[in-house]
């Protein structure tokens, strides 16, 4: 979609959109938090103490610029991120992979034990940190000891497509992992752990970004099993054979010296946008960064309440965030669960005029896709009948992409290198 070529509602939208965005670029997020640099007594830094920084998701480039650029002392790590997420410049220091995302492939793997072996060269005197968003899962993937790579990425591809919410895929990621879980800073022995975190998962719960690689893990081996049971998954009879196993438990408790602390979230996007919205004149409706369930549903509940809104007269902006689901029926669909969103709610608004939405993921990928979601209006569903698309066809089987593309409402952004979620906002003007 380009700017030039668009509604004013369009581009106020966006502009909330773009706001949101900047709050948790993690040049914005990340330099406050930066700690002191590992020094001695009277001078410098010691010599021979060592900062290891390590990091995995879609934002990890560009938290490890934006720290070692505010970090007073020298650094050395690496950094794993989703394919064409890279900052496009070099990081002193710090050497940049990228692997496979949602599902993991031969670079995740590679990513995964690289920081292993680095982590366990550190001593009692040395610092790691880690730099976890969304994504970081799928990048840094290293099977548990008996589950064959292959199998894994077969349970992954079978789970995000089953309707199982992240914090569902993220336990059982925990208890299949060599890595994740708390391992990785386990492997780093005494060393000081300190784990930054954007969070993209609901209610900010740090240990499920990343599946928690750095931090004790609440969730067990039976919750995992039961997850299974309720989702189903290929191999079943082998995979339960391995979550029976004691030995693959995560770690249960934080050890003194890691500490953790999330810096930014869908509250803080949903936060900037609605200061911008208020001040271009619009009462704000903010539901909320922590929503999930099936992403259709939530597009029809935000039009219906839309429509009330509408009728009551008020001019108003609904703004919420979290992390919807979609059940995929029709496997060579195309669409992520934003624009699943988009076209329940245009659907369900059925043309009705005054009320304009933008749903995008944050990090300018909805689903596989390379759109970051969808716009509607009162006209998507006319402009898509002159096109001869069926709107209710295109949602059932799973091909919101299709649908947008063709009536040319997809919103592109390219990767954001930050990552805190689905963002939505419903403009009502009456």
């Amino acid at each position: 979609m380009s700017l030039e070529t668009t509604t004013p509602e369009y581009k106020l939208l966006h502009s909330l959109f773009d706001a949101g965005l900047s709050r948790v670029a993690p040049a914005t997020c990340l330099p406050p938090h930066v700690p002191e640099p590992l020094i001695g007594p009277l001078t410098g830094p010691l010599t021979g103490r060592r900062t290891l920084v390590l990091g995995a998701g879609k934002a990890a480039a560009a938290m490890a610029e934006a720290f070692t650029g505010a970090y007073q002392s020298p650094c050395e790590g690496l950094v794993v991120t989703r394919y064409g997420h890279g900052i496009g410049r070099s990081i002193p220091g710090i050497e940049v992979l990228e692997a496979s995302h949602p599902v993991p492939d031969s670079m995740s793997m590679e990513a995964a034990r690289r920081m292993l072996m680095l982590a366990g060269k550190l001593t009692a005197k040395d610092r790691l940190i880690f730099l976890a968003s969304g994504g970081g899962s799928s990048l840094m993937s290293l099977p548990a000891p008996g589950l064959p790579f292959g199998a894994k990425q077969a349970l992954m591809k079978h789970l995000l497509s089953s309707g199982a919410t992240i914090s569902e895929i993220n336990c059982v990621r925990k208890h299949l992992s060599g890595i994740k879980g708390g391992r990785l800073a386990e492997t780093a022995g005494e060393a000081e752990v300190l784990t930054y975190v954007i969070s993209d998962v609901p209610h900010d719960i740090g240990c499920d970004v990343a599946s928690g690689p750095t931090m004790a893990d609440p969730s067990t081996l039976g919750d995992a099993a039961d997850i299974l049971a309720r989702y189903g998954a290929p191999d079943l009879p082998l995979i339960n054979r391995l979550l029976s196993d004691p030995a693959l438990e995560t770690v249960k408790v934080n050890r003194p010296r890691w500490h953790s602390k999330v810096i930014a979230t869908g509250f803080d996007c949903l936060q900037a946008a609605e200061t911008l919205a208020q001040a271009q004149g619009y009462e704000v409706i903010n539901l909320g960064a922590d929503l999930e369930g099936d992403a259709a549903t939530t597009g029809a509940d935000h039009a219906k309440l839309a429509l009330k809104l509408r009728q009551d007269g008020r001019r108003v902006i609904l703004l919420s965030g979290g992390e919807t689901s979609v059940k995929v029926t029709n496997p060579s669909g195309r669409g992520g669960r934003n624009m699943t969103y988009a076209l329940s709610l245009a659907l369900t608004l059925k043309g009705a005029p005054g009320i304009h939405a933008l749903a995008c993921d944050t990090d300018g990928i909805d689903g596989s896709e390379d759109a970051a979601g969808a716009y509607i209006d009162a006209t998507t569903l006319h402009r898509a009948t002159e096109k001869g698309l069926d709107a209710k066809k295109a949602l059932d089987e799973n091909n919101s992409f299709v649908f947008f593309e063709s009536i040319g409402d997809l919103v592109y952004t390219g990767p954001t290198r930050t990552n805190v979620n689905d963002f939505r906002a419903v403009m009502i003007t009456p």
